[in-house]
């Protein structure tokens, strides 16, 4: 039983670093990565359609992406959606490819990402030890209901907290490789 509250907060404390990573890849950098433009949709036939799914996107050079339309009529809604979007880029287009420069990160714009990364990394720490109250909670229930000794229950107590440790730990290191890679010029 207490086997199976632990496994429980393991996967909830994982899924909270996976969470992090999506959110991290959305915060822009210097150089291109096709994970940018991951939230933007596009109007496709009257539904709100993922851009990835409309169009390939790559990556032509550190600093450019390039988004090429499966259907050369909705490139004018690619380039309209990644305009509204609030990354802050201008597309140009060629022909059926749109090419995306990444603008320089002045300081300024690399202190609010690393603010924004942070405010990210402590969600995540307050999702991790949401998972510890409740699992600590059901093991308190398990002990008033006497089907744990007050040693298993401490035992446990120690064990989730180790856990929470590690998962607390894994969102510090997350967070120190994104402000490394944000303040890289």
């Amino acid at each position: 039983m207490i086997d199976e509250l632990k496994q429980d907060a393991k996967e909830r404390m994982a899924k909270a670093i996976e969470a992090l990573g999506h959110n991290f890849n959305k915060i822009r950098t210097g150089r291109a990565h096709p994970s940018l433009l991951e939230g933007i949709r596009v109007s496709y036939y009257g539904s709100e359609t993922p851009l990835s799914q409309v169009a390939n996107i790559g990556v032509e050079d550190a600093r450019t992406l390039t988004v090429t339309p499966w259907e050369k009529n909705i490139v004018p809604d690619v380039e309209k959606a990644i305009m509204k979007s609030d990354l802050g880029l201008n597309p140009s287009t060629a022909g059926s490819v749109i090419r995306i420069p990444m603008p320089m990160l002045t300081e300024e714009t690399r202190k609010g990402y690393i603010k924004q990364a942070r405010q990210e990394a402590e969600s995540a720490r307050v999702s991790i030890r949401s998972a510890r109250r409740e699992v600590l909670a059901d093991i308190k229930e398990l002990l008033k209901e006497k089907e744990i000794s007050e040693d298993e229950e401490r035992r446990a107590q120690d064990d989730v907290q180790k856990i929470t440790d590690h998962y607390v730990a894994e969102v510090d290191k997350a967070l120190a490789v994104k402000e490394s890679d944000l303040m890289e010029i």
